[in-house]
């Protein structure tokens, strides 16, 4: 039988650190969260398709040199644009699902690098907020 250290012995007798909200909050902050992400899809979705489309409607040699164009090829920059967008709307359905799994294992609401309660209000403007602010903006990072 392995012999345990003293730091496995204190995370085994460590206090679970669960969620400060009432039931009542979590499930309201699940359903704003479902909503958030299915809009998400939807934008990202959107976004990817035209940019898929701005690709099919281009034809070889389809390159415009001018005071207005810039570099040319206009329709290449908006299809990555669009793309840009679309991975920035996919970035926050991932941040949505992390913050949904916080709920179900109960810690959603507690800040990922202090363990320390998030603000309430941070949580009704940004409800997927992994964070505190003073974490958010490195002030307190290592």
């Amino acid at each position: 039988m392995a012999k345990t250290t003293k730091k496995n012995d204190k995370a085994s007798e460590a206090t679970p650190v669960t969620s400060p909200f009432p039931q009542p909050v979590l499930d309201a902050q699940r359903d704003l969260l479902i909503k958030e992400r299915a809009r998400y899809v939807k934008s990202a979705d959107a976004l990817k398709a035209e940019a898929d489309s701005l690709m099919n409607e281009r034809e070889p040699g389809d390159t415009q040199f001018d005071e207005e164009s810039g570099e040319g090829d206009s329709l290449a920059v908006e299809r990555e644009r669009d793309l840009a967008l679309s991975a920035q709307a996919r970035a926050a359905v991932d941040l949505i699902d992390a913050a949904l799994g916080r709920i179900e294992a109960g810690t959603y609401g507690i800040c990922i690098h202090s363990g320390q309660p998030i603000p309430e209000e941070r949580l009704e403007a940004i409800p997927w907020a992994a964070e505190r602010v003073e974490f958010k903006t490195g002030s307190f990072r290592n």
